[in-house]
């Protein structure tokens, strides 16, 4: 089975034609969902599906000269009942789109950017269909960017949902090396005609050689429990792959060790290990303080369609497990 090992850069929208191009692609995903937290929400089961529907169209074209201008949006309806939330959401909404200038190994984009830090190689798990544990993801419990509670997601990413952080980033490849640097400033405050709110500014360096990679990316931010520090090196050695990553925020410390396997031709089988350290004085809302585990099966049944379960043992002892099916178009 081929391990994706840089699969955030594949949100880079490239022009490699001389004419105007439309595509469209997408994926369904759909499985069983059990989650041991729900016994502790009211009006809500341990068990129930998991779902999402997705469409992606990328537009691009070449001008005169050989720069190209691209844009991508998504559509997308989701099923989540098992979260702890309690709240079901679905319906099918339209994300924000991004756009963006192409020459050479140079690409610049705005809008609802990929972002410096999120487009780290190693950040998630390498080559699961979900890009985390399972059908969905389980909370991506495998990220070593940590907050008291959790993976809080508080760096600037591409929204599949949202409208994003209409923000600006400009991205390099020469060689082996990638260069990713990014900036949003979101409103607020109360000063006429000044945007107030927090600002973010992210840099990601990768050098890549073989089957290897080394990366380093780090977030600056006028919030500052919103600071991080990232750090991982990984690579495919045949039939196995491994990984470690490391990750500082003002909240925690947090390390993770991956390890793959191919089991034939068509199965893979990935196992991750996360220490987070919870900075200070450490109480019991501080669920993230601790070991989690978790362990993804994939199975590829041909024509973009694969069989997918996993287990995930969280540091505050909850777990989950799902089990169901990926196809992509």
């Amino acid at each position: 089975m081929k391990k994706v090992l840089f699969a955030t850069t594949a949100l880079i929208a490239t022009a490699s034609v001389a004419a105007a191009d439309v595509r469209m692609s997408g994926y369904g995903r759909f499985g069983l969902d059990y989650n041991s937290a729900n016994e502790r929400v009211a009006g809500v089961s341990e068990t129930n599906i998991t779902s999402r529907l997705r469409l992606q169209f990328d537009m691009s074209t070449e001008a005169d000269g050989g720069i190209g201008f691209n844009a991508r949006f998504r559509l997308q309806s989701e099923s989540r009942d098992g979260l702890v939330s309690g709240g079901a959401f679905g319906g099918t909404a339209a994300n924000g789109a991004r756009f963006g200038v192409t020459y050479g190994g140079l690409a610049v984009n705005v809008g609802n950017i990929i972002g410096a830090v999120e487009n780290a190689p190693g950040l998630y798990t390498t080559g699961t269909r979900s890009a985390g544990t399972g059908i969905d993801g389980m909370g991506f419990h495998s990220l070593a960017i940590k907050s008291r509670t959790g993976t809080a997601f508080n760096w600037d990413a591409y929204s599949s949902g949202g409208n994003g952080v209409n923000g600006i980033e400009a991205l390099y490849s020469v060689g082996g090396f990638t260069g990713h640097v990014s900036y949003t400033q979101r409103n607020g405050g109360v000063v006429l005609g000044t945007a107030g709110g927090e600002d973010r500014t992210g840099v990601m360096v990768t050098y890549s050689f073989s089957d290897y990679y080394v990366t380093a990316a780090a977030q600056s931010s006028s919030v500052a429990a919103n600071d991080i520090t990232f750090v991982a090196a990984g690579g495919d050695f045949g039939a196995f792959g491994a990984k470690i990553a490391y990750g500082t925020t003002d909240a925690a410390d947090s390390v993770t060790l991956e390890g793959n396997m191919d089991i034939g031709a068509a199965s893979n089988i990935l196992v991750w290990v996360n220490s987070t350290d919870v900075s200070g004085v450490v109480t019991a809302a501080d669920t993230a303080d601790g070991t989690s585990f978790g362990i993804n099966y994939q199975y590829d049944l041909g024509g973009g369609a694969t069989f997918v379960a996993g287990y995930v043992d969280e540091a505050d002892n909850d777990n989950q497990f799902q089990a169901g099916v990926y196809f992509s178009f």
